[in-house]
């Protein structure tokens, strides 16, 4: 009985240890087994948009400037700018008006030269002339002077009260041509001191916001006290043509005046040499 149980468990565990046996006809048979699908290829990805032409660049809206430094400015720091403001437009106006002037002056001359020489007298020649000529004025105030010469006047040798008259009719047109001249001295030598006054008074109260703030980062004092600076740049701006102009026109002025007074000298030999004419009623 024991032997038998030792052959029924033998047999037992070479049936648990042997392979599985497939029948090798079932085997050549049966088709192959299907591939599994192939799983679907996924969509590229879109292309990258070609970058635009132009660069576009941001736009960011600066809190300083002239609008905020007007805006957040006090009654002292606008009327600074008001004061440099009507300099500025004074002393343009009284450049481009000398200007115009000294170039009628030059007109003026050029008449003078190719008419009044060539009249038969002096009267005629003078009532050639423009009104407004200050070569008309001077050619006058010697035709009175020589007409004139009576009374206590007579006391005066002729020549004298001749040369007397013309140069004062010159010194006169010399004063108008300096008319405005004083303004562009005055703006172009105080102008930079204005401005400067303005830039201290800015970065006072800027370093008094920033000391109340509690705050001293670069944002913080870079931007009040660049607006104050700008006071100095207003200042600088404003008396730099002032000074400029007032040179140039000096120069033009003198260039001028030396035409006048050379037509006074021939004028005062003419007078001398013609006949004395009647005073007009």
């Amino acid at each position: 009985m024991l032997k038998m149980t030792r052959w029924a468990a033998l047999a037992a565990a070479l049936l648990i240890a042997a392979p599985p046996v497939v029948p090798l006809a079932l085997a050549q048979g049966q088709p192959p087994a299907p591939a599994a699908p192939a799983a679907p290829a996924e969509p590229a990805a879109p292309a990258p948009k070609a970058a635009a032409s132009g660069v576009t660049k941001e736009v960011v809206d600066n809190p300083y400037g002239l609008e905020a430094l007007w805006k957040g400015g006090d009654i002292v720091a606008r009327f600074t700018l008001g004061i440099l403001a009507i300099m500025s437009m004074g002393s343009w106006y009284i450049i481009i008006t000398k200007v115009y002037e000294q170039y009628k002056m030059g007109r003026h001359a050029r008449q003078a030269e190719k008419t009044f020489w060539k009249a038969p007298s002096v009267r005629q020649g003078t009532e050639g002339l423009k009104k407004s000529s200050p070569y008309r004025f001077i050619a006058e105030t010697g035709l009175e002077a020589s007409s004139k010469h009576t009374g206590l006047l007579g006391n005066v040798d002729m020549n004298t009260w001749i040369s007397m008259s013309i140069q004062r009719a010159i010194d006169n047109v010399q004063s108008r041509t300096q008319d405005g001249l004083a303004f562009l001295a005055t703006v172009g030598s105080t102008a930079p001191f204005v401005g400067l006054f303005g830039t201290v008074w800015g970065i006072y109260h800027a370093l008094t916001a920033i000391g109340i703030a509690g705050q001293a980062s670069i944002d913080k004092v870079a931007g009040p006290v660049g607006e104050a600076l700008i006071m100095t740049a207003f200042g600088l701006a404003v008396a730099v043509p002032a000074v400029l102009g007032y040179n140039w026109l000096v120069r033009r002025n003198k260039t001028a005046m030396e035409y006048v007074r050379g037509f006074g000298a021939d004028l005062h030999a003419v007078l001398l040499s013609a006949p004395r004419s009647p005073a007009k009623a």
